[in-house]
């Protein structure tokens, strides 16, 4: 309660003393109770502070290395962003390529140790599926 009572005092004390400009002063007494008042007390050394100009907040230092680090790592993840995203557009294109030859061609053929084998018509239906599966899962 007593430090309320001290901070609402000395926000006027501050908040009257900068509209009229005057010097305030800051003590502790004997019993180590801080003081604020406009005038300085009478045998005892007083801080001045002037309300007129207030302190300016202190910066935090700049750290220049991790920002520097924080860069290259930034960059680092854009450039293998950018190759993912390549990688999963030829991926994509290539399954487009597959999907439209798949319905285009009734007789696909595939290579199986050596030897071309054509599709029945059943295997085109499943494989033109998982095409279209797998380019709603991977390219929209």
């Amino acid at each position: 309660m007593r430090w309320m009572i001290l901070a609402a005092t000395l926000a006027l004390t501050v908040g009257s003393a900068a509209s009229q400009a005057a010097q305030i002063y800051k003590w502790v007494d004997a019993q180590g109770v801080t003081h604020f008042d406009a005038q300085p007390p009478a045998g005892q050394p007083a801080q001045e502070i002037n309300v007129q100009k207030p302190a300016p907040p202190p910066s935090a230092p700049k750290e220049p290395d991790a920002t520097v680090e924080q860069q290259a790592a930034d960059a680092k993840v854009k450039k293998q962003v950018a190759a993912e995203e390549m990688r999963r557009k030829d991926y994509c294109d290539q399954q487009r390529t597959n999907l439209a030859q798949l319905q285009n061609n009734p007789r696909v053929r595939e290579e199986v140790n050596g030897e071309f084998r054509r599709f029945t018509e059943e295997e085109r239906q499943a494989r033109i599926a998982e095409v279209k599966k797998s380019l709603e899962d991977t390219c929209n």
